[in-house]
């Protein structure tokens, strides 16, 4: 085994192998990646290198022998960098941030002494790894993110729209209620100083390209909810009640690699459907959703939801049930929407059609 000093180099490591055990925390940020490594328990060296994938592999390369795990937490930097290692055979984990050990008595922090943490908790299996998409799924999954963004933004221009429109006491058009062409038309033709009205078109343009973002996304998730990826699934995940092509590739495109899910319950919590339980003896409380998961995908099942509870005779008598003994509309539907995105996880995993329960 390789014998080693506190003050050792990284470079100098080149004697280790496959009887050392080392693992590796990687800081990494926009220009620059702090590493940290431990070999059989003992914490050896600390490094700071340029952020690209070629520098990690170079640096890294005299502890590939006796490698054991390399992490580094999900973050703004996405998962070419592990995508890389895993090709060269590397084992490389992304860390799920919010599921890092924290001292009750926090104490100093900076990029080398969190990736010195990162190597001592993944020594000592402390850490939780989220699954890396392939380079496909994060682009399907980033083509549905930018339709729930154009959305986002198209909602916060009407809202300044109708904002601008009462802070200078102007009249909302009669087809301002539901943005029809006509009310819209209506706002181009009011009569307002050359300040105002300068502000009001731009208002308006940027209105009308959102619209247009909007139309040519929606035509392009059309196109590859036909791609052969995801034409049978989609076409499986449809004959659930309520559940349409939108709703469909939503959920495949946030639940991929739907297998690394042994349990119902992990995919409530992925999914940000799961309530918040506190127990201490006898009593037993669920308090609010458990913050995880994307907001749209949870919008969207839940939409789905009510759409189920019109159309299927048992949802509706479940939904009943549920409302009687929450006493609130909301938590009967997130109850019915969890239900919802669990049956669509087992007819992927089971390769089934949906099938209506006995009333």
């Amino acid at each position: 085994m390789v014998k080693y000093r506190k003050k050792t180099k990284i470079r100098k490591l080149d004697s280790i192998t496959c009887d050392d055990k080392a693992y590796v925390g990687l800081d990494v940020h926009k220009r620059s990646i702090h590493g940290a490594v431990r070999i059989n328990g003992k914490q050896i060296s600390t490094f700071v290198m340029p952020a690209k994938k070629d520098a990690v592999i170079k640096t890294l390369e005299p502890l590939a022998a006796g490698l054991e795990k390399i992490v580094y937490e999900a973050g703004p930097t996405g998962y070419s960098l592990a995508r890389s290692l895993q090709e060269i055979g590397w084992p490389i984990e992304v860390i799920a941030p919010g599921k890092i050990p924290k001292e009750a008595n926090q104490g100093s922090k900076s990029d080398r002494l969190d990736c010195k943490k990162l190597a001592e908790f993944a020594e000592k299996n402390l850490l939780k790894a989220v699954a890396i998409p392939t380079e496909q799924e994060e682009a399907d999954r980033q083509l549905t993110r930018l339709r729930d963004h154009l959305k986002k933004k198209d909602k916060r221009t009407k809202q300044q729209i109708k904002s601008f429109l009462l802070q200078h006491g102007l009249k909302e058009p009669n087809g301002l209620s539901n943005w029809s062409q006509c009310g819209i038309d209506e706002l181009a033709e009011l009569e307002l100083n050359s300040e105002l009205r300068f502000v009001l078109d731009i208002f308006l343009e940027e209105l009308k390209d959102l619209k247009n973002h909007l139309k040519i996304t929606h035509n392009r998730i059309k196109q590859i909810a036909k791609a052969e990826r995801f034409e049978k699934k989609i076409a499986l995940l449809k004959t659930h009640p309520g559940v349409g092509p939108q709703t469909s590739i939503k959920f495949l495109t946030e639940v991929y690699q739907p297998g690394r899910f042994t349990e119902y319950t992990q995919v409530a919590r992925y999914t940000g459907l799961a309530p918040r339980v506190r127990q201490s003896g006898e009593k037993r409380r669920e308090g609010p959703l458990i913050k995880a998961g994307q907001a749209p995908l949870r919008c969207m099942l839940i939409q789905a939801a009510w759409a189920w509870v019109r159309y299927d005779p048992h949802a509706a008598m479940v939904y009943r049930r549920l409302l009687k003994n929450t006493g609130k509309t909301q938590k009967a539907i997130t109850g019915i929407a969890r239900r919802l995105a669990v049956d669509l996880w087992c007819m992927l995993m089971r390769n089934e059609v949906f099938r209506t329960a006995a009333v």
